[in-house]
């Protein structure tokens, strides 16, 4: 059974994520960050996490060299930091608050919560490659709320959590 791509994208956008933003910073010292809803727990023993990502992207390389990255989990609000980390840009971190973790990874200001990890493994997913990551260190805001991606746009919790 041959599975159409744009009706699988519709199909899989049924499915509510919240946004990350996953960063890093080169040997060089350049920053690299791309938004990414493809993030995943994998295990609390050891504290493993994933993310993917498309393998035309130009900055794949740069993130399979860094020895380190972070999982940035957006807040309600934070719908334009989430847009320009979406697109190629040579300015994406032009006015972007963030402090350099001890890891050496930028964390982004403002964000609901964010994970620092360590490479731990990458695997072939198709047309993405798989990152796994060993959390080191992380921090949240519990009063935060968290920004949704679904059915293509951007959404904001309306309600509080059901009993």
């Amino acid at each position: 059974m041959n599975i159409d791509a744009s009706e699988l994208r519709s199909t899989l956008g049924a499915y509510p994520t919240g946004v990350t933003v996953v960063t890093a910073q080169t040997a060089e010292r350049e920053l690299i960050g791309i938004t990414v809803n493809s993030f995943s727990s994998v295990s609390l023993e050891p504290p493993l996490v994933l993310f993917s990502l498309q393998r035309s992207l130009r900055s794949l390389d740069a993130f399979a060299r860094c020895g380190y990255f972070a999982v940035n989990f957006l807040r309600e609000d934070q719908e334009r930091v989430s847009a320009r980390f979406a697109r190629p840009s040579e300015t994406k971190w032009h006015n972007v608050a963030f402090e350099e973790h001890t890891t050496g990874v930028p964390i982004l200001g403002g964000a609901t919560a964010w994970l620092a990890c360590e490479h731990y493994a990458r695997y072939d997913g198709g047309d993405h490659e798989i990152f796994v990551g060993r959390v080191v260190a992380l921090e949240h805001d519990r009063q935060a709320a968290p920004l949704v991606f679904f059915r293509g746009r951007y959404h904001r919790l309306e309600s509080g959590p059901h009993a």
